[in-house]
């Protein structure tokens, strides 16, 4: 492994990395299906898709949001029915944040529409950079959820 941070050459190329991938990032994230929804909001309802229900409390942790900022985006998210609040089943005072079936359509919409796009993208790619992508981006387990 070359030392990144003496290796002006090995440096370099971890930029330019992370320069593509936040420029991709920023792409996918214009790929979205329900415009009306903050990237915040979308992030939170791919939380709860890929971690089950949990509490206010718990998204916020997950989500690194002030608890009072993630009550508000669960509030937004249950007036637009993705989200649902029940009892916690152990504490009366809790409440337990779950998404809806509409959730669940949406983000699925979502995911197939930035897979289409990125595979329009990846059409232009030979087979020497088709296996660069794939030792890069293995095939992760199939109970890994995209959001």
């Amino acid at each position: 492994m070359p030392d990144l941070i003496h290796d002006g050459d090995s440096a370099a190329a971890v930029s330019s990395l992370r320069s593509a991938v936040m420029l991709l990032s920023r792409r996918l994230k214009h790929q979205r299906v329900d415009e009306s929804l903050s990237p915040t909001e979308m992030s939170v309802l791919g939380t709860l898709a890929r971690c089950g229900s949990a509490t206010p409390g718990e998204l916020a942790r997950k989500e690194h949001v002030q608890p009072p900022s993630m009550t508000r985006i669960v509030a937004l998210l249950e007036a637009k029915g993705l989200v649902r609040l029940e009892p916690h089943p152990d504490d009366r005072r809790q409440k337990v944040v779950s998404q809806t079936e509409q959730a669940e359509a949406m983000l699925q919409e979502s995911r197939s529409k930035r897979n289409a796009w990125l595979t329009a993208l990846a059409e232009g790619l030979d087979e020497d950079e088709w296996e660069t992508l794939r030792k890069a981006a293995p095939v992760p387990p199939p109970s890994v959820s995209e959001t």
